[in-house]
């Protein structure tokens, strides 16, 4: 039993080095977008999956994700300093209350900056969005038509109900966690996965995705400056596609 928790406790701190390592790489990649005059930038920071995690792990992250939103309030934070308006997408309701408050906090701080927008997905998967989108586009959808037949506008015209109040696409992408940037251009997916990880299933259709085998705490300036070479030599095609549709 002694032996297990060794094993437990040094695997955890290794885990533990790891994130901290993540961050500082996170820190260094939002910084060289900035120099480059990338405007939007997303992050995947913590998955609604992720807690299914040992509640070990679960805690030290959400430790160490509260100590990172703390900072970005900071006079000499990444965001004052390059102008990033902070953005937190995902099902927030998840998070504890004292992480909610100090992303609230954060947003409110940095609104008026208007450099570039940081998003951050934390209890984030691409499905719960979608999911969200619809349901929030339906209630939209019969508060409107229960408003028009109180006021007789309507009453029992069908047409009218499947007409004009049909979920169309531009009710959902209004409605989505992250219908405050446009689709993004780039997708870097470290480690040389090649699967997305339910993460922004919906706006990349048309999306360049980049799998350098680097981990994430080794992904540095080189890697994105290929990123962005190899989406420059395909961009021309992509937008041809996207016109096509």
């Amino acid at each position: 039993m002694d032996g297990n928790r060794r094993y437990a406790k040094k695997r955890n701190m290794a885990e533990g080095a790891g994130h901290k390592a993540g961050m500082l790489a996170l820190k260094y990649m939002v910084g060289y977008c900035c120099e480059l005059g990338v405007k939007y930038v997303t992050i995947y920071a913590f998955s609604i999956e992720n807690f299914k995690r040992q509640p070990e792990e679960v805690e030290a992250l959400m430790d160490l994700i509260l100590k990172k939103i703390e900072g970005l309030m900071k006079e000499d934070s990444c965001a004052n300093r390059y102008g990033l308006r902070v953005h937190f997408a995902g099902n927030l309701t998840l998070l504890s209350e004292r992480i909610r408050e100090a992303s609230k906090k954060a947003m409110e701080a940095t609104a008026a900056n208007s450099k570039a927008v940081l998003s951050i997905c934390v209890a984030y998967t691409s499905t719960d969005e979608i999911a969200n989108a619809v349901q929030q586009s339906c209630k939209e959808k019969c508060d409107k038509i229960a408003g028009y037949g109180s006021n007789g506008l309507v009453g029992g015209n069908e047409e009218y109900c499947h007409g004009q109040n049909s979920i169309k696409v531009v009710d959902m992408e209004k409605h989505m966690y992250m219908a405050i940037a446009p689709d993004p251009d780039i997708l870097i997916r470290t480690s040389g996965e090649t699967r997305l990880s339910n993460f922004l299933l919906w706006q990349t259709a048309y999306c360049y995705i980049y799998s350098p085998s680097a981990l994430w705490p080794e992904i540095g300036l080189r890697h994105l400056v290929w990123a962005i070479l190899n989406f420059q030599s395909t961009h021309f095609y992509v937008e041809k596609k996207k016109k096509q549709h």
